[in-house]
């Protein structure tokens, strides 16, 4: 017979985050009845995004109760691609203005 030991977690914890990702996306769903617009409605869609997707990578995928080593090689290459586009996107943003001020 084959040894199936392993790890079971109640279903309660399941179920609770289930009920906050329901949560996360009332409130999400609330940003856009309300008609928010420019920096407090971006700033808040993606902040309940990254606290959804945060849930479910810890909690379905099993990633809370995984070692440290394998969280980091799955979770830092993103990070770093994330850091490296904020550069581009300052970058962009300074040649933007230098174009404007030597050409206009």
């Amino acid at each position: 017979m084959a040894d199936t030991t392993g790890q079971q977690h109640p279903i309660r914890l399941y179920l609770q985050i289930w009920g906050w990702l329901f949560v996360l996306s009332f409130f999400s769903y609330l940003v856009d009845y309300n008609d928010l617009q420019g920096f407090w409605r971006w700033s808040l869609v993606l902040l309940f995004m990254v606290l959804k997707a945060g849930l479910i990578i810890a909690i379905f995928m099993h990633m809370r109760w995984e070692r440290l080593s394998l969280v980091s090689a799955i979770l830092l290459p993103p990070a770093a691609i994330l850091v490296l586009i904020a550069f581009l996107g300052l970058e962009g943003g300074y040649i933007a203005g230098l174009r404007a001020s030597f050409f206009g």
